[in-house]
């Protein structure tokens, strides 16, 4: 297929696609999938081998948050019986932190609910960072808590924090319809915030929400813009209560097909399959793993995700290895642009060429042999008996999944 061949080689070299392109492999038949994997395997394989980085999520403070994003089930007003506590302790996060890092993780995400962190919430936030780096060397610690204000992100740097995240999740264009307490040039600024006080980016999108693929397209075209080093993918949990509870649109093979665009587009970056993969991808999660260098071990936020040990069998019976906390994840003309470590902005951009930037569309013959030859997958009865909230780990007495 000349479409796949030349997505191919682009990536080989970090050359952006068009537009046409990325919209095509979103289009391509579930006859045509498994080529799709194929080539999109050559991409991931070329720059991160066969390594998977496994990361820890830690929910520092749950619920309570004042933002009305619709896909959220801790947002403003929330009836979705998640757990909801207000900031753990440092050693409480810690100890939690510790049972995903037994397990193989070398990236922790303290994640906290809310608009955005006050001065006093990133101390805690700092002393948390603290606790965690002096039991456990080597660790990389990822801060997530909201927009940032100024000098934030450098009080985090200060810390020991090694990179934060914030997700641009949907397209400016229809990011209005997602949430209204805040905007997408909001989340834009954090983000540059982060690259500005030399912290390794972490920024992605929500998929499954009713968007085009022309939004999708947008979005990850944004993502790489915006150059963060690792860009993960959630995949909707359509949580009973909230607005998007109904919202059941993807298919193991859509889900397929978005990772593929994604990797095609951001060829050396940290793609991440976050939350969501167990509820739509299901038993094709080892055929993800050839798209993506990254998951999350063991639960989410607020749900449940699939056990530690499933995960790390999923890893090994698929071909690949789980990666080591003395390995570097980036390819090396990333990583070595701030002296190593997990990351780096580059200031080139995520592999932008000459003359085309970040996000030009150039036009191209290659797509027209698939464009038009989809058949659109049709989803399946919605599985909400896998969607289940988290009752266990931070925030409760009972031991984490990991």
């Amino acid at each position: 297929m000349d479409l796949l061949n030349t997505l191919v080689d682009k990536g080989l070299r970090r050359e952006l696609p068009t537009r046409e392109e990325a919209l095509a492999v979103l289009a391509t038949s579930d006859d045509d999938l498994l080529d799709v994997v194929a080539a999109a395997g050559k991409v991931r394989r070329h720059w991160f081998g066969r390594r998977v980085k496994l990361n820890y999520l830690v929910n520092l403070k749950s619920g309570l948050c004042p933002e009305d994003c619709s896909y959220c089930s801790q947002r403003l007003g929330s009836d979705t019986g998640i757990l909801k506590y207000t900031w753990l302790k440092p050693d409480e996060a810690s100890q939690a932190a510790a049972a995903g890092l037994a397990g193989g993780a070398k990236r922790v995400c303290l994640v906290a609910s809310g608009r955005g962190p006050t001065d006093r919430d990133v101390d805690r936030v700092a002393g948390t960072i603290k606790a965690i780096k002096e039991q456990n060397e080597g660790v990389e610690v990822c801060a997530c808590l909201g927009l940032l204000s100024d000098g934030q992100a450098e009080r985090l740097r200060a810390a020991g924090a090694d990179a934060y995240n914030h997700n641009l999740n949907t397209s400016e264009g229809t990011y209005a319809d997602i949430t209204t307490t805040h905007t997408y040039a909001d989340r834009v600024d954090t983000v540059n915030k982060a690259h500005a006080a030399g912290l390794s980016a972490c920024s992605g999108l929500i998929a499954g929400m009713g968007e085009s693929d022309e939004d999708l397209v947008d979005v990850v075209f944004s993502l790489r813009e915006l150059d963060p080093d690792s860009v993960p993918v959630n995949f909707l949990i359509p949580v009973e209560g909230t607005p998007l509870a109904k919202e059941w649109n993807l298919t193991p093979q859509r889900c397929l097909r978005i990772l593929a665009m994604v990797r095609f587009v951001c060829p050396d970056v940290e793609v991440r399959i976050a939350g969501g993969r167990e509820v739509h991808l299901r038993t094709m999660q080892p055929l993800a793993l050839n798209l993506a260098n990254s998951i999350f071990l063991g639960d989410y936020l607020t749900t449940e995700g699939q056990a530690g040990k499933a995960d790390l069998e999923m890893i090994a019976d698929a071909g690949f290895e789980v990666e080591g906390a003395d390995q570097v994840t980036l390819p090396e003309h990333r990583a070595t642009a701030a002296g190593g470590g997990c990351g780096a902005h580059e200031s080139a951009g995520c592999g932008s060429h000459e003359g085309a930037g970040c996000g030009s569309v150039c036009g191209s013959h290659e797509a027209a042999d698939v464009r038009g030859t989809a058949t659109a997958s049709v989803a399946a009865e919605p599985r909400t008996d896998l969607v289940a909230v988290r009752r266990r780990g931070a925030g409760t007495d009972l031991a984490p999944n990991a």
